[in-house]
Formats: C-alpha cells, sequence, structure tokens
C-alpha cells in the first residue's frame, strides 16, 4: 500500500478546512498543489446509462409497501450499518443488515432507507454516499476513495437499480434531527442515525418495527424461494467437492475441508452463510465448531454442516455425517441410520396447517425410541419424552427458519414462529442429531466419540412439502455409493 497507507479520509464535517490528515507514519510529507491538481482533472465520464432494475425490484417494493401499511403516518429508518474495524485500520467484509437489505436490495455500507408519511401511505428515499469526490482528492486520498475500494454508483445509478428516490446520506442525519412525528428506527446498526433520533424514539416502538419486519421473511416470496434453491444447488457441488479431496484433508486438517467448500462458496456465491463446521472424529459432538483444525482420520465420521450464502445474501444450511474412508462401521451406521429415520418422521410432518413444533416432536420420538431400545435410558418413551430425557444425546432442536439469516426470522414472536402453524412459502431446517460425548461413560465405549447430524432445507409448499437439498444422498448405503463415485 501507498497512499492510503500514509493519509487518513478526512470526516464529511472537516473535509474543507482538513482535506488530507497524514498518518503518523506516512512516507510522503503531503500533496503538491501541482499534484492535486493532476488528480482532479484528465479522467473519463464513467455514469453508466443503460443500468436494468435489480431483479427483485418488484419484490422489494411489495415489502416497503406491506411496511408502510403496518405503520401509517409514521417516519420509518431503517440503516444498512457501518464498516467495521478488523484491526487497526483494516474492516471486516461488510454484510448489510438483513432488515436493510430485504427492503431494497441494496448492499453497500452506511446507505439508510427511509419511508416519510405522505398522504395516502409513505415516500421512500434511499439515501446512499454518492461516488468519491474527485475535487477535493476523496476518491485516491481516503482510505475509502474510489481507487482504495472500488467504484461506487453515483446517485442517479442507484435511482434507476432500486427503484426509489436516492439522496446523499451525509445529509441525513442533520435532517433527522429536525424531523417531527413519530419516528421508528432499526437500531443497532449506525449509531451516528440512532444519536439524531435518540429523543424522538423509543425502545418498544423500535422492538415492533424490528419484529414486524422479522416475521414478515416467514413466507417467502418467489423470488426468494428461487434464491435459495439456487444457494443449495451451490452448496450441493461444494459437498461434492469435499468428498474428491478427503485425501488431501487426511493430510492436512479439518482447514482442507473448510477451505474447499469455502472457495465454491466465493465463486459461485457472495460468501459462506455462516462457519463451516467441518468436525471430525470427535469433534462432530461439539454442536458449533468452527475451529476446524483437527486431525482428519480414516475409519471416522466427518460432520460438515455448510451453506453457500447468494449473492443476494439468501443461505443454504445443510449437514451431511461421512465416513470419511467411504464405509460406515456397523456401530456408525447403526446411529446413523436412527437419525435418518428421525429425520424421515420430521420431514413427513412439515405440511401446510400443522404446528411448527409437529416435525420436531415426531423427529424426538423416533430418538426417544432408539434410545430406550439400545438400553441407554430407561423407557417407556413416553416417560423419557416427558422428562426430556433424551436431551442428552440429541441437544438441539430440530429445525429453524432459514433464509437472508441462517437462523432467520429470529425476531419474530414466540406464538408468530415456534407456537405458529406452517404455511406455504415457509422455509425450515430438519437436522436432527445423535451425539455421545467422548467422555460419556453412561453409554457404551464403542458409542463415545460419535456424532451424527442430518439436515436438509425443506420449503412447505400447498400439497406438503419439497426438500430442496434431494440432491445430497441421505440413506447410508446411498451415501457410500454417492462417495465412491466421485472419488472413482
Amino acid at each position: 500500500m501507498t497512499v492510503a497507507e500514509e493519509l487518513t479520509p478526512a470526516t464529511p464535517e472537516d473535509e474543507s478546512e482538513e482535506p488530507i490528515k497524514k498518518r503518523k507514519n506516512g512516507l510522503y510529507p503531503g500533496v503538491s498543489d501541482e499534484l492535486a491538481e493532476s488528480m482532479r482533472t484528465g479522467w473519463a465520464d464513467t455514469e453508466l446509462h443503460d443500468l436494468e432494475p435489480i431483479a427483485q425490484a418488484a419484490e422489494t417494493a411489495a415489502r416497503r409497501a406491506a411496511l408502510s401499511a403496518r405503520f401509517p403516518g409514521e417516519r420509518l429508518v431503517i440503516p444498512a450499518g457501518n464498516l467495521k474495524t478488523r484491526s487497526n485500520d483494516t474492516e471486516y467484509p461488510f454484510r448489510a443488515s438483513v432488515e436493510y437489505a430485504y427492503l431494497t436490495g441494496n448492499q453497500t455500507e452506511d446507505g439508510v432507507l427511509v419511508l416519510e408519511p405522505v398522504s395516502g401511505g409513505h415516500k421512500a428515499t434511499l439515501y446512499l454516499l454518492p461516488r468519491s469526490d474527485r475535487e477535493n482528492g476523496e476518491f485516491w486520498l481516503s482510505g475509502q476513495g474510489e481507487l482504495w475500494v472500488g467504484r461506487r454508483h453515483s446517485l442517479t445509478e442507484s435511482e434507476k437499480l432500486y427503484g426509489v428516490p436516492v439522496s446523499d446520506v451525509r445529509e441525513l442525519a442533520d435532517a433527522l434531527r429536525e424531523a417531527t412525528g413519530p419516528v421508528r428506527v432499526v437500531r443497532g446498526y449506525d449509531a451516528g442515525i440512532e444519536a439524531a433520533l435518540t429523543d424522538k424514539v423509543t425502545a418498544e416502538r423500535d422492538e415492533e418495527l424490528r419484529v414486524f419486519l422479522s416475521e414478515a421473511r416467514l413466507v417467502k416470496d418467489e423470488f426468494e424461494i428461487g434464491e435459495l434453491q439456487k444457494a443449495v444447488d451451490s452448496t450441493v457441488r461444494g459437498f461434492e467437492d469435499v468428498v474428491k479431496v478427503l485425501d488431501k484433508a487426511e493430510a492436512t486438517s479439518e482447514r482442507y475441508i473448510e477451505g474447499t467448500f469455502f472457495l465454491r462458496a466465493r465463486v459461485e456465491g457472495n460468501d459462506v452463510g455462516y462457519g463451516t463446521i467441518a468436525a471430525a472424529g470427535p469433534h462432530a459432538c461439539t454442536l458449533h465448531w468452527v475451529r476446524n483444525d483437527g486431525a482428519v482420520r480414516s475409519g471416522e465420521l466427518l460432520l460438515l454442516d455448510a451453506g453457500v450464502e447468494t449473492h443476494t445474501y439468501y443461505t443454504a444450511d445443510v449437514t451431511r455425517t461421512l465416513p470419511i474412508n467411504g464405509r460406515f462401521s456397523e456401530i456408525q451406521k447403526k446411529i446413523y441410520d436412527a437419525v435418518y429415520d428421525a429425520q424421515e418422521a420430521g420431514i413427513a410432518a412439515v405440511k401446510p396447517g400443522a404446528k411448527y413444533r409437529d416435525f420436531h416432536d415426531a423427529a424426538q420420538r423416533v430418538l426417544a425410541e432408539r434410545l430406550v431400545e439400545w438400553g441407554l435410558v430407561e423407557g417407556p418413551v413416553e416417560r423419557v419424552l416427558e422428562l426430556g430425557l433424551q436431551r442428552r444425546w440429541t441437544l438441539h432442536g430440530t429445525g429453524h427458519m432459514l433464509g437472508m439469516d441462517v437462523h432467520d426470522c429470529a425476531a419474530a414472536r414466540v406464538e408468530s414462529y415456534v407456537d405458529g402453524v406452517l404455511e406455504a412459502g415457509m422455509v425450515l431446517t430438519v437436522e436432527p442429531g445423535l451425539y455421545f460425548q467422548a467422555d460419556d461413560l453412561t453409554v457404551p465405549e464403542e458409542y463415545r466419540g460419535i456424532g451424527v447430524r442430518i439436515e436438509d432445507d425443506i420449503l412447505v409448499t400447498t400439497e406438503g412439502n419439497r426438500n430442496l437439498s434431494s440432491g445430497l444422498p441421505r440413506q447410508s448405503d446411498e451415501v457410500e455409493a454417492w462417495m465412491a463415485g466421485l472419488k472413482g
């Protein structure tokens, strides 16, 4: 790095007084008038004139209309969020808030959507950073200037892309300070915007906005379902990639598996939707094992829980438990088949009109039956379920909503989510598991250190359900044949 390594960006408030701020250990003492003048001129006009609206423009407009109808007469403020420092002067990759991306399709930092009440509804305005300024040198002297981090869309271009009026976000905070009337803001993403509204909002009212936007995502539209299928299809290919290189993972570590899947996610999507769990051997018994620094050994199992996130932020969430050498041992197959049977029962319970809890209860019953059958817990099964005794080995719930967050709709009311009823268009995971910890003295030694989870992404349809991740085999014999074909 050179210039941006030596000069920090000026804030919008002090640009006119101090457009260039030197860094402590910069190599250049400053910028000469001649260089500054040179950098101002000689640049071609790069405005884009043939832009089409984003693919989900109709859907984001409908979502904003639903939001407007829910909160008539109130100003609604939904920020994208700001860059977060990773270390010193480097930032984490930016991911816009789900609420903001859901309503706009935009993904750039510092953006804010404002719905201002007008007669008959709301006027939506998208507030964004304009292109970095060439006149004051921002575009090459600022650490976030275009020569350092890439070109931004102009405000005019953004209007074409997102189908709403666009204004300069640097003017928004002052405008919000002067705003009158009821206001709600989605909290936790932009401290500057929240500070401008501090005397106009309440936590209770803001939470109502957050809850509404979470519940709005419970039922997916056709665009969202298509994106989730894309995410799953890429994830299937990522699992295939991993199977093909298991020999290399054995020579290195779980990190090879993580890296292999990440390559697919970055080539075909935006990123992974969450930290990949590449848990080999007893690590499979740690539910969120993301260190991925352990050994990969022939004869043990690999629990791979991973999902590709699309460029529009929709993520898959799929788990397969694979025999590293391609063949299940007798005890591994016994445990795996029990989890498979539980998942089958869970998936069969997913249908419109069913209680959300039904698929969890169905899967847990099968696992409890197996645990009693194997003599690991004293029956009858009804007693085991009533006391939750199976949870020593099943540990977690059997699924969750899926969408732009891997655990989507998390702020929804309990009565709308876990105590609610399934509807066509909902997408959820079904993921039972059995986990026998390596130090669990209540089970025979042969069980210890074996963890199995099978997870698929299930769309509720008008007729029942559709397994979006059916491209990956689930039955134990099919898994072995699939792995043999890929390795062969």
